[in-house]
């Protein structure tokens, strides 16, 4: 096919490069932007919410103006009380900023109040500067569009003007929010475009001074500068934290009841906590700040010439050189305008692979969102990104005619070609700038353990206030001194609340993280480690990751014109070109597109690229040339119409030859031209690739047109996946036995790539580079597949076999041939041989149209299909009962069919299916196939929102999404660490899961061990205490420096040093420090040491030589019996409960494996016996003991061995009984409410149904995601409750299935997707499913 040159204007010559998914996922995301600040003024004008996209975050912000007079109370009131009301107003926002502040309209306001979705505040000053620019030199037009609430009133000159006399603005986490005088709220300027950024041409121009004035006034400059913090503002932070502040309270009431060796010990660890904490935190921020800082000089074109600029200075239109010798690293995010780079964006997503740039065309430029922080692959490759490192740039020529200087004119030369870009975003603006800010703040986890945890830190405070009422009761009684009253019953409550809690609790993160670094897996998020220890889900993807990431190609196999089938397989390049003519006919040019059809470049005699590409071209044996950019070749003329040579010549900046090919030269073609045009094309063949069409994931291929030595017109090859190119190619030209050779492949496990081309004798350089993308791809000719193989690494059958047998779902998401997929699952064992898989096929419409019909088919057998709707196995008997087999329960059907989904039925099912058959549909499916890397990010929420904690291991690149998204998500990378996951694996297989799981249950168990043995310690030392003050008595001073600093501190620390178990259970650690198991552990133990304690304490009292201690207000009183043995008891339970507590299997190794704790604690409980059996004198006095018979120091130790060996038992034996009998017991009364509440409402279900009615619940017949549905149905809670009240009525103990009438279903289903959108649902929806698929 020919295009005229009139045909199409220059400016259109991309139209179609652009995919219409692409242009409608951009259009909705921009709508999406636009109603991101959108408010009802009419409800309070003070306040706006804000969605920020790129850190999926969720913001209301809140005007305030200050009332100066409280303001000043506030500041006399700290005054006043010693900065007690100051610590208050940090510690409560709200309350101070209730107080000191007033709200009002965002136009007045003096400061904002930033509120993010976890509830955390943070107060904003408002600046106000001159600007005097034009208000769309800062918003972009969308922004600028009037609010349909809008009221004339209410506007100021600049809207009717257009000017922006003065910008307020304030800055939060280095987002820069401007306020919007037309849509009257605060908005992020980081999406702006210039209206010229429409074509190229216009781009290349650069800016002027005042341009870079108003711009750099607008945007800052260009640099990511994290601020650090001086040691005072950090030490500030740190001291006044709520645990800090109580040791501050503690250290102080310690000295005012003269524990002087003791509070003064606390001090000096507190004090070298404080300034280790300091050190490590200035360090980080020192290192974050190297990391992020960049600066380099900048050859920038402004004002109509060329100057060198430090790259800080550079604001968005700011066009520069980067082909400039001091530019090695992007200092800016930028468009990119003439000739073409390769860049190493292994920094974003932990991938290596190099990735190539082309300049921009002018349909990429207005469809160009810059508010998105991850851009489509149509416009990411005219995209380069800060930070990324530059491995080859070279020039190209300009598209504007570029002013010839003085010198160029005198001498006759040309002005040097050079490589352009624009500037798009700067600073944190850029990528670059959102993955540092990530870093900087990251989300608060919302991990379980984390919230139970610290309720039961204030669980423990109440015990504190509850012993502090009883014992000022008592010392009242006892008529005790006020003051000692007050202090000695405060001490009570630094007691029970032990501030080194939270520290010690993170002892086993650490070490399971330096554990992890040990075997080559890095950790930038500590947190994600307990979570990993809760996976339930993983995802895999394929290529690269459960299979080797360089493809092998097996060979090519080629049509037969003679038998119109395929021919034999052809495993060199050699047997291609010496293949018999019927088939030689195809293979010629099918070697030509395995040539040139690709994105191999050469950097430096290397060849580099996609690893599947670059298997293909060696295949070939054929050399590519790029180096000198001077391959010069024949031309068909532009006013040429008879198709020959002509002499106008083009610069091609790739070139291929065979092996053993002579490049082009004028002065070879001279010596040679006796020869004939055979020899002469033999010795001179060269392909010049004159343009490449990318590959697109929505179109699934790629092409190139290329230009062959002394041929006219040119070739178009196109290589893509074989489903594809049955519709691009002519039908004539398909092999009859197309769809059965590749069944064949794909069934076993090899990876199929088709080609395909056609000639177009008329076409020439221009038309070329004007040409549409769906004319180059449209009348092909079929030429052959290429096929690869697929082999799996070595060691992912062993970690798939280990992750099922721990009862973990395992996922393959991936973007190769379903067919493959099911082969390299069954292979490697992610799904067993025996279940039947079933396969969607759209019967009628297609992704993108609501009323599509979906068949799920069995890959062996299509005659069996799964219901539509519920998606269990249909017969062909269902109508007819009488005559039907009888069909197995479905209990005995759940483990014996998977789904394996196809991209394009995924997207319709998310978007239009009811979400029922949505939940099953992610239940059931074991396999994602041709999934695009959005659509394995939205998979991976999908399956958070049914209550899966999900994990991804990917290979960083494409599964930058999905690996952020994920809870845990673990990179293949050679990087030490890649921001695009919170785990980098060197290790390149998937092994790696498995040590990630593994040290996570240990790191949960250990923190819930921890945790377990830091409360009980503060109650047995609360105990001892509350016995002690029944008679005025305490611990002495050495007393209480023996027990935390020589028994816990040590114990504490080596306590998290055991290791992960080496075999994953199936069964997981909770993460419910609630459960029953938890609670009846530690309700046990302390029940058990508290009537030991009290047990010695009776018992010591009815000795024959026990004296009543002697009450003295002026003393301590703390030498007598019963302080004496219930220190010396108290000192070997702290011992006992560390080792009962210290877990071992199933999830850490036996305790006898940590020898440092075995040693510690061997050599604390003989020391401990020394203190009791012979204690020397100085040791008496040191510890304020008292003298008791060698026979009761005697009975202590074998009271304390009884108390071990009952705690022991106890924990190993009768409690895990004791909570599995309160768990049946809790089950059993609350399966009486739910038979109960169903005798009530009389709520009866109707018969079973395998086919529901189409007009009911049929797909496409219901919109669930209409909002005028969402708003019926109650509240979005009532929704959750109904949905688990109908499964508990008629789930898995039921025999019915309830119909749903479609409005109120749509609106139930509806307002539940939207309470789970984006979030981890509480309810475990996934479990639900489960169930009702297992009933019958």
């Amino acid at each position: 096919m020919v295009v005229d040159d009139d045909e199409q204007e220059d400016s259109d010559r991309t139209e179609g490069e652009i995919s219409p998914a692409i242009v409608k996922a951009l259009t909705r995301a921009k709508t999406l932007s636009k109603r991101a600040f959108s408010f009802d003024h009419r409800h309070d004008r003070c306040k706006q919410r804000v969605y920020l996209e790129e850190e999926d975050v969720e913001l209301i912000f809140t005007g305030y103006r200050y009332r100066r007079s409280y303001l000043y109370l506030y500041y006399l009131l700290c005054v006043l009380s010693s900065g007690i009301v100051f610590l208050l107003g940090r510690w409560m926002p709200k309350r101070y900023i209730a107080f000191v502040a007033q709200k009002c309209e965002m136009s007045k306001a003096d400061c904002i109040a930033v509120l993010n979705e976890w509830g955390q505040i943070a107060m904003e000053p408002v600046f106000t500067k001159y600007y005097g620019g034009p208000i769309d030199s800062v918003f972009s037009p969308e922004q600028l569009e009037k609010p349909d609430y809008h009221d004339d009133d209410t506007y100021d000159e600049t809207v009717t003007t257009g000017m922006m006399h003065d910008m307020r603005y304030f800055d939060h986490q280095y987002i820069r929010f401007i306020y919007n005088p037309s849509a009257q709220s605060f908005m992020q300027n980081s999406q702006w475009k210039d209206p010229d950024w429409a074509r190229a041409v216009n781009c290349e121009r650069g800016i002027g001074r005042e341009t870079h004035q108003e711009r750099t006034m607008v945007f800052g400059q260009n640099i990511i500068d994290v601020q650090e913090k001086t040691i005072g503002q950090l030490l500030v932070q740190e001291v006044l934290h709520p645990f800090y502040v109580f040791q501050v309270f503690s250290m102080a009431l310690w000295f005012a009841d003269d524990y002087y060796y003791y509070a003064a010990c606390i001090f000096v660890i507190s004090t070298v906590s404080v300034v280790t904490e300091l050190v490590e935190t200035k360090k980080t921020m020192r290192r974050m700040r190297d990391m992020s800082r960049f600066t380099c000089n900048t050859k920038v074109f402004r004002s109509g010439r060329w100057r060198y600029i430090g790259s800080e200075e550079l604001v968005p239109g700011d066009v520069f050189d980067i082909t400039d010798s001091d530019m090695t690293v992007f200092p800016c995010d930028a468009v990119l305008l003439t000739g073409d780079c390769i860049v190493n964006e292994s920094m974003l997503t932990g991938e290596s692979v190099p990735v190539f740039k082309i300049p921009v065309t002018d349909v990429a430029l207005q469809h160009m969102d810059l508010s998105l922080s991850n851009m489509p692959a149509e416009i990411a490759r005219h995209f380069v990104f800060s930070g990324t490192k530059i491995v080859r740039a070279r020039p190209g020529t300009s598209r504007q005619a570029v002013p010839v200087s003085a010198e160029d004119d005198e001498y006759g030369t040309s002005p040097p070609l050079r490589g352009l870009a624009m500037a798009a975003r700067i600073g944190f603006n850029t990528t670059k700038g959102t993955l540092i800010r990530s870093m900087l703040f990251p989300k608060p986890n919302d991990f379980q353990f984390y919230r139970d945890s610290f309720r039961f830190i204030g669980i423990l405070a109440l015990i504190a206030c509850f012993g502090f009422l009883i014992s000022t009761v008592n010392f009242v009684r006892m008529g005790v001194p006020f003051r000692m009253m007050i202090v000695k019953a405060l001490d009570l409550i630094t007691i029970v609340v032990p501030p080194a809690l939270p520290a010690t609790m993170s002892i086993g993160t650490g070490f399971a993280i330096s554990r992890l670094k040990r075997s080559n897996i890095f950790c930038i998020s500590p947190t994600r480690v307990n979570i990993g220890g809760k996976i339930n889900c993983m995802c895999f993807d394929k290529t690269g990751t459960l299979t080797e990431d360089g493809l092998d190609v097996l060979g090519v196999q080629c049509a037969d014109s003679e038998t119109g089938k395929f021919g034999e397989m052809m495993d060199n390049a050699d047997k291609m070109q010496r293949a018999a003519p019927s088939i030689l006919e195809k293979s010629t040019p099918l070697l030509y597109a395995m040539t040139t059809c690709h994105s191999v470049k050469a950097v430096n005699g290397e060849l580099i690229g996609d690893p599947l590409d670059l298997k293909m071209f060696e295949f070939t044996q054929w050399v590519l040339d790029e180096g000198g950019l001077g391959a010069r070749i024949a031309s068909v003329s532009e006013s040429s119409q008879d198709g020959g040579n002509g002499s106008m010549g083009g610069v091609v900046s790739t070139v291929v030859r065979p092996p053993g090919g002579k490049q082009f030269s004028l002065e070879d073609m001279i010596a040679h031209q006796t020869s004939s045009n055979s020899v002469e094309n033999n010795m001179f063949l060269e392909l010049g690739i004159i343009r490449c069409f990318e590959f697109v994931s929505s179109l699934r291929r790629m092409s190139v047109i290329v230009k062959r030595l002394h041929s006219p017109g040119m070739e178009i090859f196109v290589k893509g996946a074989p489903e594809v190119m049955t519709d691009i190619c002519i039908k004539q030209s398909l092999p009859l036995d197309y769809a059965e050779r590749l069944a064949y492949y794909t069934h076993h496990g090899y990876r199929v790539i088709a080609c395909a081309h056609k000639s177009m004798p008329k076409l020439n350089f221009v038309r070329a580079q004007r040409v549409k993308r769906d004319q180059v791809e449209s009348d092909l000719t079929f030429l052959g597949f290429i096929v690869f193989e697929n082999k799996l690494k070595p060691t992912t059958a062993s970690v798939v076999a280990t992750l099922g047998n721990a009862g973990i779902r395992q996922v393959m998401c991936t973007g190769d041939n379903v067919l493959t997929a099911i082969s390299v699952s069954r292979e490697c064992g992610l799904i067993n041989k025996a279940p039947d898989v079933y396969t969607p096929r759209f019967v009628s419409g297609d992704s993108m149209t609501e009323t599509s019909e979906i068949v799920w088919e069995n890959t062996e057998n299509e005659r069996m299909t799964l219901d539509p709707i519920t998606l269990k196995p249909s017969t062909p008997w269902s109508n007819d009962s009488s005559n039907r087999p009888e069909f197995p329960r479905y209990s005995h059907l759940m483990n014996d069919y998977v789904l394996a989904v196809t991209g394009d039925c995924f997207r319709w099912m998310v978007d239009y299916a009811p979400t029922s058959t949505l939940n099953r549909m992610l239940v059931k499916g074991q396999i994602f196939a041709r999934m695009s890397p959005d659509e394995k990010h939205e998979l991976v929420e999908h399956l958070q929102e049914i209550g899966y904690c999900v994990g991804f291991c990917g290979d960083g690149a494409n599964d930058c999404g999905a690996l952020k998204a994920a809870d845990v998500g673990i990179s293949l990378s050679e990087a030490e660490a890649s921001v695009a996951a919170p785990f980098t694996s060197r290790s390149n297989d998937i092994g790696c899961v498995v040590k990630v799981i593994q040290e996570g249950r240990a790191a949960l168990v250990t923190s819930f061990s921890c945790f377990k043995y830091m409360a009980l310690y503060s109650i047995i030392q609360f105990t001892t205490v509350s016995f002690l003050y029944a008679f005025a008595s305490n611990l002495g001073d050495f007393q209480f420096l023996y027990i935390d600093l020589v028994l816990i501190l040590p114990i504490a620390v080596f306590m998290g040093r055991t290791e992960a178990y080496p075999i994953l259970n199936p069964k997981r650690p909770t993460a419910n420090l609630v459960s029953k198991k938890v609670l009846t552990s530690l309700i046990g133990q302390i029940t058990i040491q508290s009537l030991f304690q009290g047990a010695m304490f009776l018992i010591v009292r009815r000795q024959p030589w026990y004296t009543p201690p002697e009450y003295d207000s002026e003393e301590k009183n703390i030498e007598c019996y019963e302080n004496t043995v219930l220190f010396l008891l108290s000192c070997f339970q702290y011992l006992l409960v560390a080792i009962v507590f210290s877990v071992g299997p199933p999830y850490r190794k036996p305790m006898t494996s940590n020898r440092p704790f075995v040693i510690i604690t061997a050599g604390l409980v003989l020391t401990s016996a020394i203190l009791v059996l012979v204690p020397t004198p100085w040791i008496t006095e040191t510890m304020e003991l008292v003298m008791i018979p060698f026979t009761f120091r005697v009975f202590i130790l074998v009271f304390a061995a009884v108390n071990f060996a009952v705690s022991l038992g106890s924990e190993s034996y009768m409690f895990p009984h004791v909570s599995r009998w309160i768990g049946e017991w809790l089950d059993g009364r609350k399966s009486k409410r739910e038979h109960q509440y169903q005798q009530e409402h009389q709520v009866y279900a109707p018969p079973l149904q395998h086919h529901i009615p189409q007009p009911q619940y049929g797909y496409g017949t219901q919109d669930v995601t209409n909002p005028a549905l969402m708003q019926q149905g109650g509240t979005i809670n009532d929704d959750i409750n109904n949905y688990n009240n109908n499964h508990s009525l008629y789930g898995a103990n039921s025999h019915a299935v309830v119909n749903i009438p479609a409005a109120t279903g749509a609106a139930t289903e509806g307002a539940l997707k939207k309470k789970t959108t984006g979030k981890k649902a509480s309810v475990k929806i996934y479990k639900i499913v489960e169930d009702e698929m297992m009933a019958p």
